[in-house]
């Protein structure tokens, strides 16, 4: 019998990643690593890109002819991953946005309404992913990657066991809370994991409650679970007002909203990029829904959805913010396509502010045929520091995940910035290493920075911060920065970002990843 590392405790996508750094390290192309293995190329991409299960035979042939030490990591080690960056280095070429993260978690949460086969083309390969995925198959989801890893297949039984629930890759994510939208209207009581996801301080579950109870939800938190009941649907009409304008909040009223025969309006909802990307999705469903865009959602469900549909995942605005970011504080012209451009204007009114010069093409439409597409060039500018303070606000606002990289970018221009982080307690505390690279960067209070520049960037050691952007902003600072840097425990980027450091070094950055 051959042993495989299907049930080892470091993904395969992960393993994958690893596989790729050993070969770029030594120069191999996947042409060149497949005649040292007896194998073909395509095997190698798919190994490669985590869709391919490894024996241990062949990791441990991979391990010999890469020199490298994989066998431990695929065993389940502990050991974190670091990334070693050599700074200053210009950028050049071109980078694709690929698709959005939060948009996927949602998706594969509504999938959870149809009993029929949902195929999601273009998912990212992320940690974030991994996870929904690992749930919804511990509780009877059959849930498959297609040979090339990228798209997913998904197909739910009749009755879902929830008694089987992954408890450990629930409580390592906040989506998990996305499963109570479609959840109550098919089980009269079920328990779910508390979630958990990025350490952004205090972040309540109460406005998923209070835009839930309408639909006659009751939850209960007791011994480190939800306790929900459902009482039975009447049919009505339902107005449903949110208390917070949030994504993840607004979809799951919406999931709620799609699974009930009968008409529900939701007001204060948030217009944001993913959501119009689940509202696209359950309209394939055979759901009704008018106001995508805005924040008033007419919605006309159906108690029961039975749909064999395709759906192409947009691309994630804030992976664009991420990129071009890489291009400005490097002093580069690179391009950024497929960016989803409605979600990007106010950043670049911003930048446009700032002194950033950049082109757009003309726009053309992503694969949803829903999602309006540009691409982007920047170009080395001189940056100065904006008149006003740049703080995040609701669609069509600057987007709050996009936020981060505004402290970077203050870094490199003249004058002072202001950045007011409203939404979330103490992320901003965590940009304050930037100072570790020679930034001069003030924490006025949990909410409030003052970024001075420019900077005279210098290479430092720092620990990865435990939130997702803030952590992406680091690494973009030490590429910045003359010298060597080392950002260490880098695990959490890969929960929103596929292959990060490889896609960048495409484009000339000068990035290690290894472990101790």
């Amino acid at each position: 019998m051959t042993t495989t590392l299907e049930d080892a405790t470091t993904p395969l996508a992960a393993i994958g990643t690893l596989i790729r750094g050993a070969r770029q390290n030594m120069g191999l192309t996947q042409a060149q690593l497949a005649e040292r293995l007896s194998t073909s190329q395509s095997a190698i991409a798919r190994i490669e890109q985590g869709s391919q299960n490894l024996s241990v035979d062949m990791l441990a042939r991979i391990n010999a002819a890469l020199e490298a030490d994989l066998l431990p990591i695929a065993g389940g080690s502990s050991r974190p991953t670091h990334l070693r960056v050599t700074g200053g280095q210009r950028l050049s070429g071109t980078i694709t946005v690929n698709s959005s993260k939060n948009a996927a978690v949602a998706l594969l949460c509504a999938s959870l309404l149809n009993r029929g086969r949902t195929v999601l083309r273009g998912v990212a390969r992320i940690v974030e992913v991994d996870r929904i995925v690992a749930v919804l198959q511990s509780i009877g989801v059959q849930v498959t990657w297609s040979p090339d890893g990228h798209d997913l297949e998904i197909v739910r039984p009749e009755h879902l066991d929830l008694t089987t629930i992954d408890d450990d890759a629930a409580k390592r994510t906040r989506s998990i809370i996305m499963f109570f939208g479609p959840l109550l209207g098919q089980e009269s009581s079920f328990d779910l994991p508390y979630a958990g996801g990025c350490n952004l301080g205090t972040r309540t579950v109460e406005p998923h409650m209070i835009a839930l109870r309408p639909f006659g939800l009751d939850v209960v938190a007791n011994a480190g679970a939800y306790h929900a009941t459902a009482t039975p649907d009447t049919g009505e009409q339902l107005s449903v007002v949110l208390t917070e304008r949030g994504d993840t909040v607004t979809e799951n009223a919406i999931m709620a909203a799609a699974g009930r025969d009968g008409v529900t309006i939701i007001r204060n909802a948030s217009p944001n990029y993913m959501v119009q990307d689940l509202c696209f999705y359950l309209e394939l469903l055979g759901v009704e829904i008018a106001g995508i865009g805005s924040t008033t959602l007419t919605i006309r469900g159906r108690a029961r959805i039975d749909a064999d549909v395709e759906y192409a995942v947009s691309e994630d605005p804030v992976e664009a913010m991420s990129l071009l970011t890489a291009g400005i504080v490097t002093d580069s012209e690179i391009t950024v396509s497929r960016v989803p451009i409605e979600f990007m204007e106010i950043e670049l009114a911003t930048l446009s502010e700032m002194g950033l010069r950049y082109a757009l093409t003309p726009e053309y439409t992503a694969l949803n045929g829903r999602t309006r597409l540009v691409d982007i060039t920047v170009f080395p500018s001189e940056l100065r520091a904006p008149i006003d303070k740049i703080h995040p606000m609701p669609f069509p606002g600057l987007n709050i995940d996009n936020l981060p990289f505004f402290a970077v970018i203050a870094a490199c221009a003249s004058g002072q910035t202001t950045i007011h982080d409203w939404v979330y307690d103490n992320r901003a505390i965590h940009l304050t290493d930037l100072t570790r690279l020679g930034a001069d960067v003030r924490l006025l209070d949990p909410h409030r920075l003052d970024v001075s520049g420019p900077t005279h960037w210098s290479g430092a050691e720092i620990s990865c911060p435990p939130a997702l952007r803030p952590a992406v902003v680091i690494l973009l600072g030490m590429m910045a920065a003359k010298g060597t840097s080392v950002l260490r425990g880098v695990d959490i980027i890969a929960r929103g970002y596929e292959q990060l450091a490889d896609r960048l070094i495409e484009l000339g950055a000068q990035i290690e990843t290894f472990r101790d």
